[in-house]
């Protein structure tokens, strides 16, 4: 039986903005799977799409389920609770016996009831499994991706989100920041990406055919669409509307497009020509540079931040060339290095007077970052965490990836391979090539109808489906 006095103050504001900012947040998964699509190969734009729709599937579940009370759980051990959260407070979706027992720790403060948070995490849970799938293009097993997406989520995210996010050791012992995800997410999920990529080996053909991507309106599709929804990741990661929503909102925004700026002058001066798809990787990697440090420091830090970013994942993204590991869509030169690149700026930038403005105190012990005179203990907080996340999600990763090779196999067959993952795993393809009325009715179209004798040369002459398709 509820009690009224059980039950706290819902406050309509902030409840508002954290559920827009999931349905943003869930937005962006989708927008990921035309981003990827797009620079992928037309024979394979399917399953990579469909990794991203159905991580949306299986991770929402298993976020109900368990994610979310092993994550952000409170465990009665204190010792344990730096570790993992509970295995049994929200299990399942279950709440308890009494109203307030809907609210997470704190939750009464904010007026947000505990199932919208639950629904927040649950989709930056998603796009994090889902960000893997970007360096396992054109080879990978339908199955196999299954498989991995569930251990990955249960080994490696469930935890380093309690870690940093729920209580964990690095914010309550080593008072490391990541204020939406540059750790918990981007190097979290490039780490991952890099050790899945070299289980599987490269892809055929590569690096020596160019493999370019098949329709870049999809790119900058995609693109647009992650960049609208990271104001929800962003900002929305305050939970509440207020002043450190507002300036992780701005910083958000200058920082991306200082980063679009920063990757173009690079390709500009690197190849003589600046593309769409830079443009729209140099969002990417702005947005992913701003992510843990949008709260921290000042709008022209953010600036700065910004163009270092989109150069250096603009330079970063060749590293796999010089060092020959197959990451298909660049995860690691984007999302670990970008994530780095955020990671660490916190120690340079990170202001003081920015941090006592919005939230009156120190957020987590943050110190000044060099730049401000905090001296290096706020870098080496940043370079600690982001380095033993690292080294953990490569590691469980590489592991888990070796055992479905093992047993289920990983990847598809060198047949598949090239004639196109899409037919084999999923019995249907993009586009259609042939001709809807025969070559004689498409040629008829063209004004070429009363000339059968070039009709027939024409179609003799055309490129045949498999070169239109890869």
């Amino acid at each position: 039986m509820l009690l009224l006095e059980d039950a706290p103050t819902i406050d309509t504001g902030n409840t508002t903005w954290l559920l827009v900012s999931s349905a943003l947040v869930l937005l962006m998964t989708p927008g990921l799977a035309f981003f990827y699509g797009g620079l992928n190969r037309a024979k394979s734009v399917l399953n990579m799409m469909m990794m991203s729709f159905v991580t949306i599937g299986l991770v929402s579940v298993l976020w109900l389920m368990y994610g979310f009370s092993l994550a952000f759980g409170t465990n009665d051990n204190a010792d344990v609770n730096t570790v993992i959260g509970s295995f049994s407070q929200y299990l399942g979706g279950k709440t308890g016996t009494t109203f307030s027992e809907f609210w997470m720790a704190g939750g009464a403060s904010t007026g947000i009831p505990t199932f919208v948070v639950m629904a927040f995490q649950m989709m930056f849970a998603i796009i994090t499994v889902a960000l893997i799938s970007g360096a396992l293009s054109d080879r990978l097993k339908f199955a196999g991706w299954l498989v991995f997406a569930f251990g990955w989520f249960t080994l490696v995210y469930v935890p380093v989100a309690h870690w940093i996010w729920g209580g964990g050791w690095i914010a309550t012992k080593l008072h490391a920041l990541d204020f939406a995800g540059g750790t918990a997410v981007h190097i979290n999920a490039g780490a991952a990406a890099l050790a899945v990529a070299l289980v599987l080996g490269k892809r055929v053909g590569w690096p020596k055919e160019a493999f370019k991507p098949h329709n870049v309106p999809f790119v900058a599709l995609g693109a647009g669409l992650l960049w609208f929804g990271w104001f929800g990741f962003n900002a929305g990661s305050e939970l509440t509307a207020d002043g450190t929503a507002a300036i992780a909102f701005v910083n958000t925004q200058v920082a991306t497009a200082a980063a679009v700026l920063g990757w173009v002058a690079v390709e500009w001066i690197k190849s003589g020509k600046p593309t769409l798809v830079g443009a729209s990787s140099g969002a990417v990697a702005g947005l992913v540079a701003i992510t843990p440090a949008c709260g921290f420091i000042s709008p022209w830090a953010a600036v700065v931040l910004g163009i270092i970013a989109g150069a250096v994942c603009a330079l970063a993204v060749s590293l796999k060339y010089r060092f020959g590991f197959d990451d298909s869509l660049d995860v690691f030169g984007v999302h670990f290095v970008g994530g780095w690149i955020g990671s660490l700026s916190i120690g340079f930038f990170a202001n003081d007077y920015v941090n006592s403005w919005i939230t009156d105190d120190k957020i987590l012990g943050a110190d000044n970052g060099l730049f401000y005179g905090g001296g290096l203990t706020q870098l080496g907080r940043q370079a600690l965490a982001s380095g033993s996340v690292s080294i953990f999600s490569f590691g469980v990763a590489a592991l888990i990836a070796l055992a479905i090779k093992y047993t289920i196999g990983l990847r598809t067959s060198p047949e598949t391979e090239v004639e196109g993952i899409d037919v084999a795993e999923h019995a249907e393809s993009a586009y259609d090539f042939a001709p809807t009325g025969g070559a004689a009715g498409a040629f008829a179209l063209a004004g070429l109808a009363s000339a059968p004798g070039k009709a027939a040369e024409a179609e003799e002459s055309a490129p045949s489906t498999e070169k239109v398709a890869g």
